[in-house]
């Protein structure tokens, strides 16, 4: 690799100035020989990885992660780096641990998560310590911008510069123009069965560097500690909870974006409207793909016929990964009978009062379930919480739910949901203070019988129904790279 690629050399792993600029020149770099060469495989990254601006800059981000006060196995948290042992020598000892090839990932912490929607089900999590959440952080800003040149614009999840609304927004472009049946698929515990092997077939079709490959592997090989602190070694499978994950499991299926949306390709069959056009009067379907992370669905302007056939199709692709699609939750079905999918509920269905028919996203059933129980756990009637931090953090949660489904049809349950929580919040108030109802309405009216919010001190409740409703327009090929692929002179 040319020798500019490396931004500081041999300096002192502290804090590096400028590091944030030098990594993103760097990974620029990265990016723009990787979509230049589609064939180059990059030796000399490991250089890179241990690099002092990339470790201050994986630290960094290690740090500002929700998950920075959960320990690994070692109990060390990222306050325990910061307070204990300071930044600057632990960077120091890691860059030396990696330099010396002495550097070996501990077994990731077993954390076991309910799943949403009230299921039952729970999700596992692996934590993994705070010195290999770095060296992971590490890996991803310099494998990143390389897989990136490769991915197909059709997958959005733990993808720069893309979200959930993106995939929707597909959705909805695609089913608007005649892409109604629909392969709603389902992977089988994705993350705990993706094959080593496999992967890390994937990963060397572009990865040439011994060291980086070993330090991969060795991440994926680390082992789990069970929480009845059972040590098991992981066969298979890359461990939600890691900052590494996402990344492996979009490079493993990849390999799905390609296989289906091979035929989009400009000499391919589907590779413009006519062409297209021609495919269906020949009584061949079309499809397009929409994926975030394991959660993918199969749009197909066609017959029902067609779906059952890529249903076979995308099961045998996903064989060799030692990935299988969930015979229970993958349904083949008509558009106008709606699906869920990514919490949103996406539906074909006529206007009302009108004889035109359009696809409309709503909010599902299962997040609006969990919402509520949160507000349920955060109002019970015999807490002794704090009004204004309970407050607080009502609004937060509420306001955070409503700005991700604020695309969707959503104004009068936004209203619903106001009403609710309000409700709520007043029996809690009735409970502690033994109110009666002239009570509340004194305390919370003015004198002309107008309702005012709900407030302690300077913070009151902030309604969701204010929130404007708009819709997300798919965006297509305009979204943007974090690495342009052109210099400015």
């Amino acid at each position: 690799m040319p020798q500019d690629a490396s931004p500081n050399g041999d300096a002192p792993a502290e804090r590096v100035l400028g590091s944030a600029d030098r990594v993103a020149e760097m990974q620029a770099k990265l990016h723009r020989w990787a979509a230049a060469d589609p064939d180059r495989r990059f030796d000399d990254l490991f250089n890179l990885v241990h690099d002092p601006a990339t470790l201050v800059m994986a630290f960094d981000r290690v740090a500002g992660n929700r998950g920075a006060r959960s320990p690994g196995v070692d109990g060390l948290t990222v306050a325990d780096v910061e307070d204990r042992i300071g930044v600057p020598g632990f960077l120091n000892d890691l860059r030396a641990q990696l330099k010396t090839g002495s550097f070996r990932p501990l077994p990731v912490r077993e954390r076991k998560i309910p799943k949403p929607g009230g299921s039952g089900k729970v999700r596992k999590l692996g934590i993994p310590t705070i010195a290999d959440r770095v060296v992971q952080a590490a890996l991803k800003l310099v494998l990143e911008p390389i897989f990136e040149a490769d991915f197909v614009p059709v997958s959005y999840g733990f993808r720069p510069k893309r979200r959930a609304q993106d995939a929707i927004a597909e959705i909805q472009y695609y089913g608007t123009r005649g892409y109604q049946w629909v392969l709603d698929a389902d992977i089988e515990a994705c993350f705990d069965s993706i094959g080593h092997t496999a992967l890390m077939d994937r990963v060397r079709a572009r990865i040439k560097d011994k060291r980086v490959l070993a330090l991969v592997k060795a991440f994926l090989k680390a082992g789990i500690l069970t929480e009845l602190g059972i040590a098991q070694d992981t066969l298979t499978g890359t461990p939600q909870g890691g900052i590494l994950s996402p990344l492996l499991a979009n490079i493993a299926l990849s390999v799905l974006d390609e296989h289906l949306m091979a035929p989009w390709k400009p000499d391919g069959t589907m590779g413009s409207e006519y062409r297209r056009a021609r495919q269906r009067r020949q009584n061949a379907a079309t499809w397009r793909l929409v994926r975030y992370a394991d959660d993918f669905v199969v749009l197909v302007n066609g017959t029902q016929e067609h779906v059952e056939l890529l249903h076979e199709d995308v099961a045998t692709v996903l064989a060799p990964l030692g990935l299988k699609l969930s015979p229970a939750k993958t349904r083949v079905l008509h558009l106008s009978d709606g699906f869920d999918f990514l919490g949103f509920h996406i539906q074909w269905r006529r206007k009302r009062g009108t004889d035109k028919w359009h696809v409309y996203t709503f909010v599902a059933k299962r997040p609006i379930q969990s919402l509520k129980a949160k507000i349920r756990t955060l109002t019970r009637r015999l807490s002794q919480r704090d009004l204004g931090a309970m407050l607080t953090r009502i609004n937060q949660v509420m306001h955070g739910w409503a700005n991700y489904f604020r695309h969707a049809v959503a104004k009068n349950l936004f209203s619903m949901l106001d009403a609710f929580v309000w409700k709520r919040l007043i029996r809690m108030l009735i409970a502690r203070h033994h109110w009666r109802w002239m009570d509340v309405r004194r305390r919370f009216t003015t004198a002309t019988g107008r309702w005012l919010p709900i407030s302690a001190g300077t913070v009151e409740l902030r309604p969701i129904a204010a929130i404007p409703i708009t819709r997300y327009r798919w965006r297509a090929a305009r979204i943007p790279s974090p690495w342009p692929l052109t210099v400015n002179a």
